[in-house]
């Protein structure tokens, strides 16, 4: 009889997320446990009681799961679970916290796309202005922007200090090169508005960041993606399924992405990497960089 697969679901939140569990379960795992409340401390042994009980051929149908809210504490229980693998005893790894990984790939690869299919143009050298972005997909998605090039700030509606915590916390735990910035007051989100290119909505369900008449400062706008999907819209203007639809406000030309386009292209992925681990032969090792990779690769066949 062959060994059910199992996903064991780590996370230091006292809930796992239904949503994973659905996408675990769809993507043909049969066995998915949580648990909860996990500190750091407990992540190597927690991986070695998972990888010793099955044996070499157990092991390639077992896997680990890494949730929670923030993303640096999910970078770090990624580097204390590879650590703790042995050979022949090793098993696959897949880091989303909060959904925060596949989430903001789905929605950086979106904005690259449209970018080049209605300006010909990369992320590399383009302004990017992430209204609300200090949380966990805010981040994640900074850190991808600048990875591809972008000059990036992360703005927060609480203040230039609370910018400037996340944007270090970013820069010194990813290597990359964000900048802080205050949309505390309206004339500080007009002026942000003024010089981006790209503007990416990434606050809290419900909140709109950017209003019409704010978007009326956005002469260098070519692509807004608002992931509110709860009413008003984060970004005035856009639908929730627009997907490089025109904005009709702001710059000529400017194109929107919705909240449920960017959650389509994000379920592809997520449900592409679970099927990875489960599938895989040998180890893999799965976060943001990975889920950016699955994002462009769906995008490109819109």
């Amino acid at each position: 009889m062959e060994k059910p697969y199992i996903l064991h679901m780590f996370t230091p939140s006292k809930n796992v997320s239904p949503f994973d569990v659905n996408m675990a379960y769809d993507a043909g795992y049969q066995a998915v446990i949580p648990y909860t409340d996990m500190s750091l401390d407990q992540v190597a042994a927690y991986t070695q009681d998972a990888i010793f009980s099955r044996g070499p051929t157990g092991v390639r149908r077992t896997g680990i799961f890494l949730g929670g809210r923030d993303i640096g504490v999910a970078y770090d229980m990624m580097d204390i679970a590879r650590k703790a693998m042995v050979p022949h005893f090793e098993v696959s790894v897949f880091s989303d916290p909060s959904g925060a990984f596949t989430t903001a790939a789905a929605m950086v690869a979106s904005v690259e796309h449209q970018l080049n299919k209605h300006f010909g143009q990369g992320l590399s050298g383009r302004d990017v202005v992430l209204l609300g972005g200090t949380g966990p997909v805010g981040s994640a998605a900074a850190v991808l922007a600048s990875g591809a090039g972008a000059r990036v700030r992360v703005a927060s509606h609480v203040g230039l200090a609370r910018a400037r915590i996340a944007a270090e916390t970013i820069n010194a735990r990813y290597n990359s090169t964000t900048e802080p910035a205050d949309m505390s007051e309206v004339a500080a989100i007009n002026t942000l508005l003024s010089e981006a290119e790209i503007v990416l909505g990434t606050a809290k369900a419900g909140v709109q960041v950017a209003s019409e008449a704010m978007l009326r400062h956005c002469t260098r706008l070519k692509v807004a993606a608002d992931l509110n999907a709860v009413p008003p819209a984060g970004i005035a203007g856009i639908g929730l399924t627009d997907q490089g639809t025109p904005l009709g406000c702001g710059a000529p030309g400017a194109v929107g992405i919705g909240a449920l386009a960017v959650g389509n292209i994000k379920y592809q992925v997520m449900h592409g990497m679970f099927e990875q681990m489960r599938q895989s032969d040998k180890a893999v090792y799965l976060d943001f960089r990975d889920a950016f990779a699955f994002a462009r690769a769906i995008v490109a066949r819109i």
